[in-house]
């Protein structure tokens, strides 16, 4: 079967692994459609991820598709199924590392729920944390929006992660797939006033197509904005991964008032400039999903898709066949895309 491999720091080809078998808790899952994360794909192609050192990683860990056959133990999913968050970590090339592996023409989704219900969800039976959110998707849900659940569900769990409530006033700092989502999700959820800070005008557009109060640049006077409003910021969400981003959001957040990072952050130390803050402030960094926030999200999601609330389309922007994925990945880095769907 086809696969998308990081040979080595950006060098990217279709390759060919052994389709994967199925074990008892597992559902073999035949993908139809992925989608690029444009930060941790972004640097695993570019061999900056945190803790990945490894190369060739067969990548992706965005992906939709349909069960095609389940083991013995399985309960929570049925053949004909569509599943999110199919993943494979094991490969018949033993030189072949994991990227998550989602971008594998097949994937292996988990049945958590039975493992816990049999008592076998531990590291002894060779459960992970990420089976949590494996998790079959009802049918009236398109393939399109449940690739677009697997970025959803980790930015609704993120309102959790970071403390955030109704009536909160927020400013995001990026305009990517997550960024975008914080100010939609921040609008539907209640929040007060929010913003949105990116560099590129297409981007800061499409954030006031999201429902954004107002769109900056990492140029503006964030500092003076904030003293025209006349009252800082409750939180300044990072959804970018940057030390700067930190020490940036430091005078602009209220006594008591959150920085939570999203983004993954590459450096391996962060200086932040203290005093630069009120004299009390949070620092959440939350580079990895909180998976029962994940798992949880996908029930509400679901019901804002049906009720036309969010949508595939105000996000995905570009779509490439499997085949073009040097393509797909040129057009992130050249800024142009908020999110690619990959076609099977």
């Amino acid at each position: 079967m086809r696969t998308v491999l990081v040979v080595e720091p950006d060098k990217v080809e279709i390759a060919e692994v052994g389709k994967p078998e199925t074990g008892p808790y597992q559902a073999l899952v035949r993908t139809e459609a992925a989608c690029l994360c444009n930060a941790t794909d972004g640097k695993l192609v570019a061999g900056h991820f945190p803790g990945v050192e490894n190369y060739p990683l067969v990548l992706g860990h965005e992906a939709a598709g349909i069960v095609e056959a389940v083991g013995e133990k399985v309960r929570n999913f049925k053949v004909g199924d569509r599943a999110i968050g199919g993943l494979l970590f094991e490969f018949d090339n033993p030189d072949y590392n994991t990227g998550w592996g989602g971008f594998c023409e097949y994937t292996l989704c988990n049945d958590h729920d039975a493992m816990v219900e049999d008592g076998v969800a531990d590291e002894e039976h060779g459960w992970f944390e990420c089976y949590e959110i494996q998790r079959a998707v009802d049918a009236d849900i398109p393939v399109e929006a449940a690739a677009m659940l697997c970025t959803w569900r980790e930015v609704y769990g993120g309102f959790g992660d970071f403390q955030l409530g109704e009536g909160d006033d927020i400013l995001v700092f990026g305009a990517g797939p997550v960024g975008l989502s914080f100010v939609k999700f921040a609008k539907l959820l209640g929040l007060g006033y929010v913003a949105s800070v990116d560099p590129l005008e297409n981007k800061r557009a499409k954030a006031l197509e999201m429902g954004a109060d107002a769109v900056f640049t990492p140029d503006d006077d964030l500092k003076a904005i904030v003293d025209k409003r006349g009252k800082p910021f409750d939180a300044v969400i990072d959804a970018v991964g940057s030390p700067a981003i930190i020490n940036a959001a430091l005078p602009l957040i209220k006594m008591g008032g959150t920085i939570g990072v999203y983004g993954v952050i590459a450096d391996e130390s962060i200086t932040i400039n203290k005093s630069d803050g009120p004299y009390n402030f949070n620092l959440f960094v939350h580079q990895w999903p909180t998976r029962r926030r994940e798992s949880a999200a996908q029930g509400p999601l679901c019901d804002w898709i049906r009720e036309g609330k969010i949508t595939a389309g105000e996000f995905i922007t570009h779509e490439f066949p499997l085949e073009q994925i040097n393509d797909a990945l040129d057009a992130v880095k050249r800024g142009e895309v908020i999110k690619v769907l990959l076609r099977y």
